[in-house]
Order: C-alpha cells, then sequence, then structure tokens
C-alpha cells in the first residue's frame, strides 16, 4: 500500500500542499482536507482512501472558486453552479460546493432576492414585472420571486413610475405634449409597470407649453416635415402632407395652420 513519504507546503499558495506517495508527487490537497483526513507523513494510503482526498480537495477548490465569485457581489444559487460548471467541475463536486456554502451563509436565494428587489426599485426604479423577470433570469423560484416583490409596495410603485414620467417630461421639454405622454408609456412599459398603472400616472401628469414653446416646437416640426416632403411634392400636395405629419406629433390644428399659412406666404414672395 502506497506511503506518504513527503508532505510539503506550495510556495505560490501557502494554503495548498503537495502529497508524495512513495517519494514520488501524487497529487495536492488545501490545507482543510489535509486536517479533515489528518494526513501525516508516514500514513498509508489505499486507492479507495485517495480517490474520497482528492474528490474533497475537488470539492474545496469549487468552494473556494464560489467564495472568490462571490466577493464582487451577491450571486444566486443558479448564478454560481452555473460559473462552477463552466470553470468544468463536475456536476456532483459543484452541489457538494453548493451546499457548503448554504450552510455556512454565503449563498441564500432568499436574501438574494430581497437585495436584488431593493436595488432594482431604488437604483433602476424597474416596475414589479421587469424585476419578477430578473428574478426569473436568476433562477429564483416562483415562490422566492412573490415573496421578495411583497416588499415592492403599490404606494413605491406609483411613486417611482411617476418619478420616470417626471424624468421624461423634463429631457423632452422641447416636445409636443402628446410625444412626451407616448414616451412615457413606452418608457414604463419597457420597465416593467402594468397597464393600468400607466394609465394611471398619464392621468395624472400635467404637459403644459406656453405660447413661445409651442412657437418654437412648431417650426422645428414644421421644417423637418416640409424638407422632408418637398423632394415628392408640391403646392397643395405638399401642405397637406406637412399639415397630416404636424398634426400626428400632436400639434394643435392652430398651430399648424399658422404654419402652412406662413409657407404659403414664402412660396407667394411675402
Amino acid at each position: 500500500m502506497p506511503l506518504i513519504t513527503k508532505i510539503s507546503q506550495q510556495k505560490r499558495d501557502s494554503e495548498r500542499y503537495n502529497i508524495f506517495l512513495d517519494d514520488q508527487y501524487a497529487f495536492s490537497v488545501h490545507e482543510t482536507v489535509l486536517v479533515k483526513f489528518e494526513l501525516t507523513k508516514g500514513m498509508e494510503l489505499d486507492d479507495w482512501s485517495k480517490d474520497e482526498i482528492v474528490y474533497s480537495d475537488q470539492i474545496e477548490k469549487a468552494f473556494n472558486r464560489a467564495l472568490h465569485f462571490l466577493s464582487f457581489r451577491m450571486r444566486s444559487e443558479m448564478e454560481v453552479k452555473k460559473k462552477l460548471l463552466e470553470k468544468e467541475y463536475g456536476e456532483a463536486v459543484v452541489l457538494e460546493a453548493i451546499v457548503k456554502l448554504k450552510r455556512l451563509g454565503f449563498l441564500n436565494d432568499e436574501a438574494f432576492s430581497e437585495a436584488l428587489v431593493r436595488t432594482e426599485k431604488n437604483s433602476t426604479l424597474k416596475g414589479p414585472r421587469a424585476i419578477q423577470q430578473s428574478l426569473y433570469k436568476k433562477g429564483i423560484p416562483k415562490e422566492l420571486q412573490t415573496q421578495a416583490l411583497e416588499e415592492y409596495t403599490m404606494e413605491d410603485q406609483m411613486a417611482n413610475a411617476m418619478k420616470l414620467a417626471e424624468k421624461t417630461i423634463r429631457s423632452n421639454n422641447s416636445q409636443p405634449p402628446a410625444q412626451v405622454k407616448q414616451k412615457i408609456q413606452n418608457t414604463l412599459a419597457r420597465k416593467g409597470f402594468s397597464y393600468q398603472q400607466i394609465s394611471e400616472v398619464l392621468s395624472n401628469v400635467t404637459i403644459e407649453r406656453d405660447e413661445e414653446e409651442w412657437s418654437d416646437i412648431t417650426s422645428a416640426f414644421g421644417e423637418k416635415a416640409w424638407r422632408r416632403y418637398q423632394s415628392k411634392y408640391s403646392g397643395s400636395d405638399l401642405r397637406q402632407r406637412v399639415k397630416q405629419s404636424m398634426y400626428q406629433k400632436g400639434i394643435p390644428l392652430s398651430q399648424i395652420d399658422q404654419f402652412i399659412e406662413q409657407k404659403r406666404n414664402e412660396e407667394d414672395g411675402y
């Protein structure tokens, strides 16, 4: 039966030790495995014992790899499992490492889910549907998704929806109100808010433009439409196309008529 003839600490990794059997290097182990199996010089190792030690060391390697992965931010169990499998650890080794991580409190899908909900509702202002999709992608079970989202109250959801609406209004102050409302709707839908929530927000926002702002908006949209159509149309056809385009953008008919009249006067040389 092979005999341990030498145990030496590795220079590059002080937590790992080289094991020599019958004066020949056989394998290396982490210090926790060394202690667990009470490996000492002069100990005999049969093949079964050697395989058990190597298997335990693989688990320790996977465990430490996972700890490094978790040191950057919290991860879900699925994320850790996927990462370890990518590093070519065996399925059984990965599952054992995950059991140890969970037992020691390094891996907890419930705590992870709660943290993800807090982060996404406070930092990104996402709606419940988008957050639930994020949880799903992280491999969180349905019941934990529901439990974590209970902390995201309807009041908080509507407050975030209104914040997004107000942000959209501020960043589109040169757009017609109808266009701004469409952008609010698109933003809230993309962020994962429900149709009912979007409707409530739109019914509560007020977007006003004074006379000078309307003049600037009308001129900007009108000139853009005029340039787009004047290569294909002329006269009344051109004016009708431009008028339709401006109306679709939410510009009032009174403003459109003023612009069209101005263009007609320019054509007539006034």
